[in-house]
């Protein structure tokens, strides 16, 4: 999905640190891990789905926050970025402190659709114009998705709540380690480059 280096036509208020990838792969590890936690986990309790989902939630909205300098975007779309990374993270803050199925399905569902819709409309903003237009996109729907699916599921418990939150994880966690692998080679060439 990730574009493999920056188009010709690209402004240099909108061209990404030689880095990026480094805090794409973060992003990656929290979400993979969390997924993993999330499968092997075979009957968790309200707590540890609160502290699960709520670090999880947390690292996403800090990593995201990080992102948002490495990717060297205007002004507008940059804090966008920030506010959907800024919005996850006190999603996770409010389910690490609040443990309750109810609270956890409705503070997660916000954190992650306005964090998704916020990133959906920077991926649109900067389709084919940024290495990471696609990944944006993808990863906004997917944590929509997601989103729309945790209030049907309250009603089950901690476990059906985190495996519905752990398998978009996994699937955002799989996109962004292709977009931080792909970011890392391209930086080699550009490194090795005269």
């Amino acid at each position: 999905m990730t574009q493999p280096s920056t188009p010709a036509g690209a402004a240099p208020a909108t061209t990404p640190r030689i880095d990026l990838w480094r805090p794409v792969l973060l992003r990656a590890a929290a979400a993979l891990v969390f997924g993993a936690v999330t499968v092997f986990w075979t009957s968790p309790s309200v707590e540890v789905m609160g502290w699960a989902g709520g670090l999880y939630l947390l690292a996403a909205g800090l990593v995201s926050l990080r992102t948002v300098p490495a990717a060297g975007l205007a002004q507008n779309s940059g804090k966008m970025l920030s506010a959907a990374g800024a919005v996850l993270a006190g999603a996770g803050f409010a389910v690490l402190l609040l443990h309750s199925d109810l609270l956890f399905g409705v503070i997660a569902a916000l954190g992650l659709g306005v964090a998704g819709l916020l990133e959906l409309a920077c991926g649109l903003r900067h389709r084919g114009r940024h290495v990471l237009g696609r990944d944006w996109i993808a990863s906004g729907v997917i944590g929509i998705g997601t989103a729309a699916l945790l209030p049907f599921f309250v009603s089950l418990g901690a476990h059906a709540l985190l495996g519905v939150t752990g398998g978009g994880a996994i699937v955002s966690g799989v996109l962004w380690v292709l977009s931080g692998l792909t970011l890392r080679h391209d930086a080699r060439g550009v490194a090795g480059k005269p």
